[in-house]
């Protein structure tokens, strides 16, 4: 008995058909679909009126004192080292609040008598919170 093979067919997939049923479906929506111009809402932002720079009052005042005893208030250097110029320069950059916290840093070859000058000018206008702290590098 001799046995012969069939030959297979290969499967096809008519895409004819599913290229017509997509067509159909864009064609669907493009037809259906609704283009809606959104609403606008106008909006007026507000303009500010004066143009006046504030001032800001720092949380913190830094007093420093170099080796060579000039002070310097918050990075700005003194004219000189007098008690009336430190004075001015504390109330004009406190504004006034004498609540806020003091720090006066003193470089470690800094005078005594430089350091109880701050002290004393800053009690005098009424500083509680003052705090003593040394630096090791000079600024200059």
């Amino acid at each position: 008995m001799k046995l012969s093979l069939r030959q297979r067919t290969q499967p096809e997939v008519n895409l004819t058909s599913l290229i017509d049923v997509v067509l159909l479906l864009l064609i669907f929506f493009m037809v259906s679909t609704s283009f809606v111009k959104q609403s606008q809402i106008t909006i007026r932002l507000p303009e500010a009126e004066s143009t006046a720079i504030v001032e800001e009052v720092p949380e913190q005042i830094d007093i420093m004192i170099t080796a060579t005893g000039m002070y310097l208030v918050n990075g700005r250097e003194l004219i000189n080292n007098r008690a009336e110029t430190i004075r001015n320069a504390l109330q004009k950059t406190s504004g006034g609040n004498n609540n806020l916290p003091l720090t006066i840093s003193a470089d470690a070859n800094a005078k005594h008598q430089d350091v109880i000058t701050a002290m004393d000018v800053a009690g005098r206008l009424g500083f509680t919170q003052i705090s003593i702290a040394t630096v090791n590098d000079p600024v200059e």
